[in-house]
C-alpha cells in the first residue's frame, strides 16, 4: 500500500502516519525528519537544505527528488510507504509519477489533513517549545503556510483529478482523526 499524506505544516500527517504504519505495517518517508537528520549530522545535503529551513522555505526540488528515489528503493519499502511531506509541488508530483511508474507501483490513496491556519499556528507554536525547532517561530510559520497555499495547493486539484485524493478533517483527537483516516482508507 502506497499513500501520500498531503496538508499544510502542523495538519497532524507525522502523527497520523506513525499510528497508521503501525496498523498497516509499512514504513514511514518523511522528507522533514531526512533532511533535519542530514542537517543535525552537517552532511553537505543537510547544510545546503538549512538555510532554505531556516528561512521556512522549500528545499530545492532537485534534492528532495532525489532523496525519494534513493528511499523508496529501500527493501523496507517493498511491502509500501507513506510519503509525509512529499511532494510539496506539481512538479515534485509528476517526478513521483515518473519515479513510481519506473518501478510499476501505484499510488493507491492521498489523504489531505484539512486543518484551520490558527489552529495550524497554535499546534506549531506549541511544537517549537516543545521541541526547540529553528523553523517553527512566528515569521517562519506565516511563510510556510502561505507557501503552502501557492505551491501545494494545487496538488489538491491534481489527485482529485486521478481519482485518488481524500479528504480527511485534522481538528479533534489524536485518536479521532486516526479513525478518520482509517476509515477512509480501509485499514
Amino acid at each position: 500500500m502506497q499513500l501520500i499524506f498531503l496538508g499544510p505544516p502542523g495538519a497532524g500527517k507525522g502523527t497520523q502516519a506513525k499510528i497508521f504504519l503501525e496498523r498497516a505495517g509499512i514504513v514511514q518517508i518523511s522528507t522533514g525528519d531526512i533532511l533535519r537528520a542530514s542537517v543535525s549530522k552537517g552532511t553537505p545535503l543537510g547544510l545546503k537544505a538549512k538555510s532554505f529551513m531556516d528561512q521556512g522555505a522549500l528545499v530545492p526540488d532537485d534534492v528532495v527528488i532525489g532523496i525519494i528515489e534513493q528511499r523508496i528503493q529501500e527493501e523496507d519499502c517493498k511491502k509500501g510507504f507513506i510519503l509525509d511531506g512529499f511532494p510539496r509541488t506539481l512538479e515534485q508530483a509528476k517526478a513521483l509519477d515518473e519515479i513510481l511508474a519506473k518501478r510499476n507501483i501505484k499510488m493507491e490513496h492521498v489523504i489531505n489533513f484539512n486543518v484551520p491556519d490558527e489552529e495550524l499556528i497554535k499546534r506549531l507554536l506549541g511544537r517549537a517549545s516543545q521541541e526547540g525547532r529553528s523553523d517553527d517561530n512566528p515569521e517562519s510559520i506565516k511563510n510556510r503556510l502561505q507557501i503552502f497555499k501557492d505551491k501545494t495547493q494545487p496538488l489538491i486539484n491534481y489527485y482529485e483529478e486521478k481519482k485518488i485524493l481524500r479528504h480527511v478533517d485534522g481538528v479533534g483527537t489524536t485518536d479521532e482523526i486516526a479513525e478518520r483516516v482509517k476509515a477512509v482508507v480501509g485499514v
